[in-house]
């Protein structure tokens, strides 16, 4: 990695100049010394956004990232400009924003802490090379101040003490100090005195972050061109500042349900009859699969939207063949055009003037898997109609999703495109120094709009390995080419952890690793740890041995079947979680400390982590262990096999025989879990069972349903159910509210009882009399029916102790 030349470098220039005027236009507020000019934007509340300009010249305020209209600042009045001495004060109802006469920064929550304090503040340095400037901001670190964040980093969680740098990148095999990686993700938040910000360092540019590695006691970040362009939010809680950053970069659409299911994939699967004797064999072991992936081998020389009529003569055919047996077929395009004047999309290219260029004028050529290329740009709005046309037209062969790789972008022996290539940048022309860590969501966002098109009135189903900030709105996203080991296992846990609260939730990663042989124990625990990833894919390279649930035989296919089957019934609860996270922002994966940042030891620990706030994992990360230590965030957890209490805040052993992970419910939650069934549809659900976990107390759960497919939710056809319980020694209420008209087709709810400290014996759903059913050789616990629609359920010990005891 480069030394941060942002932290430290004595030459570079920094505001020294007073502010000599201020104004307000258009609801930005604008500090004018003599050369550098500072614009502040009020968003909200809790965001504040800053852009300097060394020469007083602020380019297009353009962004990829930001969601319209979110980031649209505030009208003046919901906050205040005023001078106080040496300061300019913009205080908000939950902010104090001071800003000295040279432009240093200070942020003060409404109690008068210090949160966020300029060191250096904005500095910036010519660019000898290219033109422009580097551009810097060094801030104080606070007093045990710990970050979290930026992406797909697979180092520790906590970066106190490390720096990263962003410029997407092929990393095959990457290791645990690899850096940097695919992912450009330039957010991350500070913690301490348990409040929490964030800072989204809105710049394109090869950037670097550096959280006290050079400096201990300074945090500083940058950008080789460009603006300082910076959105500081304010929580205090961790999770809350990770949804408002979603609230600037956008939220994704609910994706179909079966895209929740597990997914089986390889490099590669074919010709057809591998494909369809795949099927075949999840369907006689009885193993759960909704979605088989067919990578690049399918084409015809590599040629993207072809298909080797060789290898698949009838395309049509078979993904209906596949989907009457309950598969969905997701395939792979990659950005490179193979160079083929008898290639009709290579015709269409170059006539319509659609690939890169480079700087003198020639069309940008390198090498990937067709041979030589020339590659889309796909920061053209013209391009991404054109490529979302030929994705339309592709997918209505049968096609549910599509999957974008090597768009960091690659190109073989070279790495990626000359920094001279030309983009288009949606108007606003360009170098790729630029468009380099952008392109690849903008291939993705090309291909979710094509697939929008050819799947409608079906949802869309996107993956694309790179993205910037925002890439959410288009495509869930994998860890890359991993290496099968166990210290990978551990990484995916990290980076899916990083990502989710970096604002892509919907991540996973090669299940087993994709590179290197694998075994039936590796595999097993890494299987159960994804069982908590929203993506759940297993992916591996054909060079090496076979990868599928059944591979490595008995005692493992028994033991990843069961956790398969888990996920499956977990389905509807995770759904709820999605959708939490569409309508919220709230991350699905959430790391410890997301759940109790008041708790120093989860400021370090990395390895538990929730789906939602109401199920909790610690995975097995090491061979031969029936077992680990691990730690829970305030609160009481149920083991969630045999009903055992553990309390928070303490460090306990759980049990781990191969078949199963340590996995807790929250104490109060109510999981909703589906019958088991070998893909999403297969059954049509009669009874939908809710464990109840009791605690004493209030607690509130969510129930999220419509019909999985199709976009009339957004119509209002859905049904959200929340379920409120209070628990007392002798008694439990459950109050459900209702909203929406969605009408699933099961008619009862059967709840399963955990934990209760009492025995039931008078229940009584909206004052009707409920029969319970006791424990017995296949009932382990009581259970109950009622009516979907019930208002009130009450549960009482009977007889009551107190009478007892009389």
């Amino acid at each position: 990695m480069q030394p941060n030349r942002f932290a430290s470098a004595a030459t570079n220039k920094r505001n020294t100049q007073l502010v000599e005027k201020w104004e307000i236009i258009d609801h930005i507020i604008f500090f004018y010394c003599a050369d550098t000019t500072l614009a502040v934007t009020v968003c909200d509340q809790h965001t504040i956004r800053f852009r300097f300009a060394p020469e007083g010249r602020f380019d297009d305020d353009f962004s990829y990232a930001i969601a319209t209209p979110a980031g649209a600042p505030v009208p003046i009045g919901e906050y205040v400009v005023e001078e106080s001495g040496d300061d300019f004060i913009i205080r908000t109802t939950l902010l104090s924003c001071h800003i000295s006469r040279t432009l240093h920064i200070s942020l003060y929550n409404k109690a008068g802490l210090l949160i966020s304090q300029d060191e250096r503040g904005f500095g910036w340095q010519p660019h000898e090379t290219y033109g422009g400037n580097v551009v810097y901001c060094s801030k104080k670190i606070q007093e045990q101040e710990n970050f979290f964040g930026l992406g797909d980093k697979p180092e520790r969680l906590n970066m106190r003490g490390l720096r990263f740098e962003n410029w997407g990148s092929d990393t095959y095999g990457f290791e645990r100090t690899s850096d940097p990686l695919y992912k450009n993700i330039p957010f991350f938040m500070g913690l301490h005195h348990n409040h929490a910000y964030g800072i989204f360092f809105d710049n394109s540019f090869r950037a670097r972050f550096d959280f006290g590695h050079e400096r201990g006691d300074i945090l500083s970040f940058g950008a080789e061109g460009g603006e300082m362009n910076y959105y500081f939010i304010y929580g205090p809680e961790l999770v809350t500042v990770a949804e408002r950053y979603t609230q600037l970069t956008g939220r994704p659409h609910l994706p179909p349900l079966w895209s929740l299911g597990y997914h089986q994939s390889k490099w590669s699967y074919y010709p057809e009859s591998v494909v369809t004797n795949l099927a075949a064999r999840f369907r006689a072991e009885k193993i759960p699969c909704d979605a088989i992936h067919i990578d690049i081998d399918y084409m015809r020389g590599f040629r993207c939207f072809t298909w080797d009529d060789t290898r698949f003569p009838d395309p049509r055919r078979m993904t209906a063949e596949l989907e009457s047996d309950g598969f969905k077929s997701v395939v792979i395009l990659d950005p490179g055009i193979k160079v083929d004047k008898h290639y009709e999309v290579y015709q269409q290219g170059i006539e319509k003037g659609y690939f890169c260029r480079r700087a003198d004028g020639p069309v940008m050529q390198g090498k990937v898997w067709p041979g030589m290329c020339h590659f889309p740009d796909f920061t053209n709005p013209r391009v991404r109609a054109w490529w979302a046309d030929l994705t339309a037209e592709f997918v209505r062969a049968g096609v549910h999703g599509v999957w974008n790789d090597m768009n960091e972008p690659v190109v073989l022996e070279q790495g990626t495109f000359p920094d001279d290539t030309r983009h288009d940048y949606d108007g606003h022309p360009c170098s790729h120094r630029k468009a380099h860590n952008i392109y690849g969501m903008q291939m993705a966002r090309a291909t979710w709009e094509g697939l929008n098109k050819g799947n409608f009135p079906r949802r869309p189903f996107g993956l694309s390995r790179t993205g910037y900030a925002g890439l959410q709105r288009y495509a869930a996203t994998w860890t890359g080419d991993n290496l099968a080991s166990w210290n990978h296992l551990w990484m995916a846990n990290i980076q899916c952890q990083r990502l989710s609260v970096s604002g892509i939730s919907f991540c996973g990663s090669d299940i087993g690793g994709f590179i290197g042989d694998t075994n039936g124990e590796l595999y097993t625990r890494w299987m159960q740890m994804a069982v908590l990833h929203p993506f759940f894919r297993t992916h591996s390279s054909g060079d090496y041995g076979d990868q599928e649930p059944w591979s490595f035989g008995a005692p493992y296919t028994q033991a990843i079947r069961r956790a398969i089957e888990l996920r499956y019934q977990l389905l509807p609860y995770i759904y709820t979680v999605f959708w939490r996270h569409t309508e919220y922002g709230t991350p699905m994966i959430q790391s410890l400390v997301f759940l109790d940042q008041e708790e120093p030891e989860t400021f370090y620990r990395m390895e538990e982590f929730a789906l939602g706030d109401q199920l909790l994992v610690c995975p097995i990360a090491a061979p031969g262990v029936l077992g680990r230590r691990m730690f829970l965030p305030q609160g009481k957890w149920y083991n969630y096999w045999t009903d055992a209490v553990a309390t928070g805040r303490e460090e306990f052993w759980a049990d781990a025989p191969l078949d199963i992970m340590p996995l807790f419910v929250r104490a109060g939650a109510i999981i909703p879990h589906y019958p088991v069934m070998q893909y999403v549809g297969e059954t049509e659900i009669e009874v939908l069972d809710m464990h109840l976990y009791y605690a004493e107390g209030s607690c509130s759960s969510q129930l999220y349903e419509d019909a999985g497919d199709y976009y009339d939710y957004q119509q209002g056809n859905i049904m959200l159910r929340t379920l409120t319980q209070t628990g007392s020694p002798h008694e439990v209420q459950i109050q459900q509210r209702r909203k929406g008209r969605f009408n699933a087709a099961y008619a009862r709810l059967r709840f399963i009882l955990h934990g209760f400290p009492f025995t039931p014996g008078i229940i009584e759903a909206d004052g009707e009399k409920i029969r319970v059913r006791k424990p017995n050789g296949k009932e382990s616990r009581y259970t109950f029916e009622v009516d979907k629609n019930f208002d009130e359920i009450v549960i009482r010990s009977f007889p009551p102790a107190e009478a007892l005891s009389a």
